[in-house]
């Protein structure tokens, strides 16, 4: 990297800033810009917690990706609530649940609709969204141990499938492998890595495919679906988080998902995925299972055949040819048809709630656990996990350029879609100021013209990249969360992959309005004005970045940015002179990118031309039509520089914002069990240990309105004490 001296950056800042607050923004651009290219790469975990051998296996059986270290996650007493500030309320997400998930197992959250299952799944993920309102209180173990998920490898699969859409599935994996895993140099072992997870997640068939989007067609959603398992497998998770998979798909894609993710908890993984209801055929992949309901355990154990036979112990039986989870989500959903129905079933499920309550399994530790160990492990990960820099700054931003460009220049559709708008523009306007003359009235009509042009250069760069950045943004926080890249870099390419196509759409425009126009026909005046566009196109994407980054959704971007740019153009210099703007609002034309740009216009344009006139009052020079604007003493250069000061205070408040706004998540506050009273954990029971002489329904109650109750149970016959030896 260059550095340079004290006296050239001071000289660097006075020719762009001039003088006062433009030295100042300008310094403070200069100064994260440097930040940008020195910021080291992505932290990593070391390399003791991270083997990426890839098995050769010649058999039928997919080759295995890397070696998968078994992980068993044991969750006590975890307690989620939400408070409400204004009615001083609290709502309990989540009331005291336990449960364990094991490798080699795939274990299913269930339940209704706002029961808890994805509330419960970030939870044991780590992802559950940072609120001062929440309080996440239990105890979450890794293999027996409190602590922190950084001492092992996880995957969470999201309900969206966000890619890039103009990658196929092959580059897709394969620039991730470059960007994740550092120790895979060659080209010929990136195409074996891919190519494994390839075969091992059924992507073969469309490996060379597009993602494709809601513009262009490409894969099925099912295989997006299992394109997310695919780059989430990269470094071999010892857990895989999957958040409700098979919500959208057809019966067909979500067994074809269910069937990978069965496959994975085969191979060693640790698979927890939240669902809703799913078909007969997919409830038999299941091993374990977890029912809730409104954030309460009805029963954590295997699936199959155990739950139907521990519910009908309590006489709700499923019938013969029902497929048994929609037995059992019918079973513990809360029907609001009546109030009568609404009671009974409340009272069904409260009793179910609390007889598993005393069954629930709950953990024996030889040896207390107190907060003193829980502090003393915290510590030991954070040594653990000391990062380490890899894959350079170079590398990571030439990776990312090859990405940014062939999504930027392979998007046919946009592209296509700008081009012949910004030439219809050009013809319109073109038509409307045909050929303009050298009369008086010419004059309001140039400006007019000048405006307009101005205003659509700036709105067409604006809404095509508030359109698309948010959802790009959310690929970004999700890469960068593994540690694949640091936001310089990525910011640095998108910036320059992106150049010359965004440079195209003013140039068509530029190109077909100036002649029909018939503005100042010199080749030198034509460029200035193709430059002047170029630049404030520009200025206005990277307030489009801007917008984006500050607010959480395309939908609120669309309404937050135009209505910013609608401020900029009342104070754009044509509707309303500097020199009367109020005083509260003089800031605003100084940084108003339409102003800037329509003041450069007007200085090409008005320029040396000499006007037809009859009266001595009239305008005969464009120097004088410059000063009723108040823009005679300025210069194209001023406005140029006014424009690159604009761009770089949007760059760098994006940079900031990026930084900000990563995704925060919810800490769990570590409560240690209570040793007070004896834990009881449940083994499998045999009918002789259960008392069966209670009178079992008929299977209609399930869904009736007649008032149900678990029957009572032996809080002590029906348990086997573990750990009192």
């Amino acid at each position: 990297m260059v550095v340079f001296g004290g006296k050239k950056v001071h000289q660097i800042v006075t020719g762009l800033g001039g003088s006062g607050l433009g030295q100042l923004a300008v310094a403070v651009a200069v100064s994260f810009l440097v930040r940008i290219f020195s910021a080291p790469g992505p932290a990593l975990l070391p390399e003791n917690d991270v083997d990426d051998d890839v098995p050769i296996n010649d058999g039928e059986t997919p080759p295995s990706t890397g070696k998968v270290t078994p992980v068993t996650i044991r969750w006590n007493n975890i307690n989620c609530s939400l408070s409400d500030k204004s009615s001083k309320s609290v709502r309990f997400l989540l009331k005291n649940l336990s449960g364990e998930a094991k490798p080699g197992r795939l274990l299913a959250i269930m339940g209704p609709s706002g029961s808890g299952k994805t509330t419960l799944l970030n939870v044991l993920a780590g992802q559950l969204s940072a609120s001062p309102r929440l309080h996440l209180s239990g105890l979450l173990e890794f293999n027996g141990k409190p602590s922190s998920r950084n001492a092992y490898k996880f995957a969470y699969v999201r309900q969206e499938d966000l890619f890039f859409s103009q990658l196929t599935v092959r580059e897709t994996l394969s620039l991730a492998i470059e960007l994740q895993l550092h120790n895979i140099s060659s080209a010929e072992e990136r195409d074996e890595y891919v190519n494994n997870l390839l075969f091992k997640t059924g992507l073969v068939s469309c490996a060379d495919t597009n993602v494709g989007d809601a513009k262009v067609r490409g894969i099925s959603g099912g295989e997006k679906k299992r394109l997310s398992l695919a780059c989430e497998l990269l470094a071999s998770p010892s857990v895989i988080f999957a958040d409700e998979p098979t919500t959208g798909l057809d019966a067909f894609q979500a067994e074809k998902v269910m069937e990978t993710l069965r496959q994975l908890a085969l191979d060693g993984h640790t698979v927890i995925c939240s669902i809703h209801q799913p078909r007969g055929s997919v409830y038999s992949k299941f091993d374990d299972i977890v029912l809730l309901t409104d954030g309460s355990l009805v029963y954590a154990g295997p699936a199959g055949d155990e739950p139907l036979t521990y519910f009908s112990k309590f006489g709700y039986h499923c019938p013969d040819h029902v497929n048994p989870a929609e037995f059992l989500a019918d079973l513990i959903s809360i029907d609001y048809s009546s109030s009568d129905s609404v009671y009974s079933s409340q009272k069904r499920t409260n009793g179910l709630v609390e007889s598993f309550s005393l069954r629930q399994s709950t953990i024996i530790y030889a040896t207390p656990i107190t907060l003193d160990d829980l502090s003393k492990s915290r510590k030991r990960i954070s040594k653990r996990s000391v990062a380490k820099t890899k894959g350079g700054w170079w590398k990571q931003f030439r990776l990312l350029l090859r990405r940014a460009w062939m999504q930027a220049s392979r998007d046919a559709p946009t592209n296509k879609v700008r081009s012949r708008m910004s030439i219809a523009s050009a013809v319109i306007f073109g038509s409307v100021f045909w050929r303009m003359g050298k009369s008086q009235t010419s004059i309001q009509d140039r400006m007019g013209l000048l405006q307009v042009a101005a205003i659509n250069t700036a709105m067409a760069a604006l809404t095509k990249t508030v359109g698309v950045f948010p959802k790009e943004r959310s690929i970004v926080d999700r890469e960068r969360s593994k540690g694949s890249y640091s936001l310089g870099p990525y910011l640095f390419s998108k910036l320059l992959a992106e150049a010359p196509i965004g440079a195209a759409f003013p140039l068509m425009f530029g190109a077909v309005l100036y002649p029909m126009a018939r503005l100042h026909p010199t080749l030198m005046r034509f460029g200035k004005f193709c430059g002047i566009v170029t630049a404030e196109s520009f200025a206005a994407s990277a307030m489009g970045l801007t917008v984006g980054a500050m607010v959480p959704t395309t939908e609120a971007a669309m309404a937050v940015g135009p209505s910013l740019m609608t401020v900029f153009i009342v104070f754009g210099g044509y509707y309303v002179n500097p020199e009367n703007t109020p005083i509260i609002f003089r800031w605003i034309p100084s940084v108003s990118l339409i102003r800037w740009a329509f003041q450069g216009l007007c200085i090409n344009e008005f320029r040396g031309l000499q006007f037809d006139h009859q009266h001595s009052f009239d305008i005969q020079t464009g120097e004088q039509a410059l000063e009723r604007l108040s823009f005679g003493k300025s210069t194209i250069r001023d406005t140029l520089l006014a424009q690159n000061r604009i761009l770089l205070f949007w760059y760098c408040t994006t940079y900031l914002l990026l930084e900000k706004n990563k995704p925060k998540y919810q800490q769990l506050e570590t409560t240690p069990p209570d040793h007070s009273k004896p834990h009881l954990k449940l083994e499998e029971l045999n009918p002789e240990q259960v008392d069966q002489t209670h009178e079992a329904p008929e299977v209609s109650q399930v869904g009736s309105d007649e008032p149900l109750e678990s029957p009572e149970l032996d809080p002590v016959g029906s348990f086997i004490l573990e750990g009192a030896q």
